[in-house]
């Protein structure tokens, strides 16, 4: 089968240059990669990888997240899908385990992903010393030994590393681009697997390495987005999404809001010093 790489990118130019170290070390070289510049431009003078490089610009000032992810995949020539969010480094056999796990089966396939401290990465890629530092978010469960493992909740859908067949991606429809800004597209994707009949599974050797930035715990920088997509979920879905941002936000008295209820009513918005005061310190992996 023949492989496309999907990634995302709006002023990441450093992440996207080791991501690309990491798909020049893959035991199975993809057929290409194709970056969705969310920008005003492609990036210029991209290192040499041995993999072909396509650029496709999408418009939007608010982060176009759902409609960068389907453009990328509507103009890929692969008959396999891995997207990869473009702070994150792939382990030499990722492309080749999603491959083949796309082949054997039908299905969604998550990879681990590992978060990094921030002065984790060489120049050259040091797998080891990646594999040594990288730690997993506490809310995943742990990985298959080998193969694949068929995960039940398909709640547990993430968009930093997944792969399928791009004709199942069509089936879906893609992500809904109704989503505008941070949040919710994924999810919505996740909610459409079980009426669809479309399993989701964790690949073993499909290694990720997140690449470290500042978080915010609660993320406040996205609040309005978060709230717009939050409703726009639950009007489609009859239930909430990203609960646990929410109740950060009605914590802090941003939001009336609970998890068993109809209506999410704003208070006010954040202020520029609760957004700041939000942002952690280099020690913090992931929120």
């Amino acid at each position: 089968m023949t492989v496309s790489v999907l990634t995302l990118i709006r002023n990441r130019r450093p992440q996207l240059l080791n991501l690309l170290k990491g798909l020049a070390a893959q035991s199975r070289k993809p057929e290409e990669l194709v970056i969705a510049c969310m920008q005003g431009a492609e990036e210029q003078d991209l290192p040499e990888t041995g993999v072909p490089i396509r650029q496709l610009l999408v418009p939007g000032d608010a982060l176009p997240l759902a409609k960068a992810r389907n453009m990328a995949a509507e103009k890929a020539k692969g008959e396999t899908l891995v997207f990869l969010d473009v702070d994150c480094i792939a382990s030499p056999s990722l492309v080749e385990r999603f491959e083949a796990s796309c082949q054997d089966r039908e299905g969604l396939f998550l990879g681990e992903v590992l978060y990094l401290p921030g002065d984790a990465v060489t120049d050259p890629l040091d797998f080891n010393a990646l594999d040594a530092l990288g730690i997993p978010h506490p809310s995943k469960p742990p990985m298959p030994s080998s193969g694949v493992r068929r995960e039940a909740n398909t709640g547990e859908f993430w968009g930093l590393s997944f792969a399928l067949k791009k004709t199942l991606w069509d089936r879906l429809g893609g992500m809904d681009e109704s989503f505008v800004g941070y949040g919710g597209e994924e999810t919505d994707l996740a909610a459409r697997l079980d009426p669809a009949g479309v399993p989701l599974y964790w690949t073993a050797g499909a290694r990720a390495y997140h690449q470290h930035h500042l978080v915010h715990v609660p993320p406040l920088q996205h609040f309005g987005a978060i709230l717009a997509n939050a409703r726009r979920f639950h009007a489609k879905h009859g239930r909430w999404c990203m609960d646990y941002w929410l109740g950060q936000f009605a914590e802090c008295g941003l939001i009336a809001w609970s998890p068993n209820g109809e209506t999410l009513t704003l208070l006010r918005s954040p202020t520029a010093g609760e957004i700041a005061a939000a942002r952690q310190s280099e020690a913090v992996r992931f929120s």
